[in-house]
């Protein structure tokens, strides 16, 4: 902020990863944020976000899994691990036939990857069986043999790639806090759907579930976990849930009761159900747009919640892609670059401006042509 010249009354929120370093309630880097703009304003209060990726993927954490998990994660390692065991592995899935090419590794720091792994698994697992056999290595791996552990391995694999979908929908750019948590609330409404329908031996959403054996499903225990991780969702995402209503108002003006908002946005939110042509802009315009276009003296109220609301990062995936892009430019390989070369690079890599080449050229006196 000091380097950049930043103004401290503009700071309205901090998003973090959530590590001690900058959450800690003494003294982490929030509590000093959280002192300085008050001495500044006391009146202010700055919105503490934690990243909504990372929540949902230490969710993943409560999940009663391991007994699934590991064994799938060592029998990977067995095969991909050792360079003729990986290769002779290759050979086998060619003289089968088989739709897939090999197995994936599973990475801890990879969102995405523990679902591919599992999904892999499954569809190998007759190919892979049949060449822990070749290996003499069968005997130790016999839950590959037991109904009730490919029937946890399938629940497993229609599960993460549950998560999975989730987790991609909440990556990106362009999307807003409101937008996010919208995604998220849709998603504890599909587990409810998941648990109640389990709980009735409805496997519908779980298609690979669906190809055990009926009495092979232990209905209660996967419905035991899917009620955990709603719980783990439920507990962790409650510093969202504190703007659950601004983000009502906010994404649905035209439905929200004015008697139940707060008082200051009543008389502006009825003049804005009122206004018809206001109402179509809504419906065309996208929503940033739409609350630039209000009158400032009109709407002051609604104005300023949504520029509070529309700025939140939801997470700190611009921040991680820019870390990404940054890493992938400087390497040894590259030991010209400049600090400015370092600085530019990950500015338009993560930029959605388009440069103008034209007015570049022009702006030279005697552009060098190529050779």
């Amino acid at each position: 902020m000091h380097i950049m010249q930043l103004p401290w009354q503009k700071m309205a929120s901090v998003t973090t990863d959530g590590c001690p370093s900058l959450t800690g309630k003494t003294v982490g880097l929030l509590k000093r944020l959280c002192d300085h703009v008050a001495e500044i304003d006391c009146t202010r209060e700055l919105i503490f976000l934690h990243c909504i990726i990372h929540q949902e993927l230490l969710c993943k954490s409560v999940l009663d899994m391991k007994h699934v998990v590991d064994p799938v994660v060592e029998i990977v390692n067995f095969i991909r691990a050792r360079g003729l065991n990986h290769r002779q592995f290759i050979t086998l899935l060619e003289d089968c036939g088989s739709d897939h090419s090999d197995v994936l590794y599973h990475t801890a720091v990879c969102w995405l990857s523990l679902g591919k792994v599992l999904r892999r698994v499954w569809g190998l697992k007759t190919e892979i069986l049949l060449f822990l056999e070749m290996k003499g290595k069968d005997t130790e791996y016999p839950q590959l043999r037991k109904s009730e552990w490919l029937s946890d391995l399938a629940f497993a694999v229609d599960l993460f790639e549950h998560m999975n979908e989730l987790n991609t929908r909440l990556q990106g750019k362009n999307t807003f806090a409101h937008e996010m948590y919208s995604t998220v609330k849709a998603f504890r409404v599909k587990l409810k759907l998941f648990s109640r329908q389990l709980s009735q031996n409805i496997t519908t959403h779980f298609p690979t579930l669906e190809t055990m054996p009926p009495q092979m499903i232990s209905t209660e225990k996967y419905t035991n976990i899917i009620s955990a991780l709603d719980n783990e969702f439920d507990r962790r995402f409650a510093d969202f849930q504190k703007l659950a209503a601004e983000f009502d108002i906010l994404s649905s003006p035209y439905t929200t009761d004015f008697e139940k908002v707060p008082d200051a946005l009543q008389l502006e939110l009825i003049d804005l159900q009122c206004d018809s042509t206001l109402k179509e802009k809504f419906q065309s315009e996208s929503i940033d747009k739409f609350y630039a276009s209000l009158n400032e003296s009109k709407f002051a109220n609604l104005r300023k919640m949504a520029m509070k609301l529309l700025i939140l990062f939801g997470s700190t995936y611009i921040c991680e892609q820019t870390f990404l892009t940054m890493n992938i430019n400087k390497t040894k390989l590259r030991p010209n670059l400049t600090d400015v070369h370092v600085q530019s690079l990950p500015r338009i890599s993560t930029s959605d401006m388009q440069p103008e080449f034209k007015q570049l050229v022009d702006n030279f006196d005697r552009p060098q042509m190529s050779h």
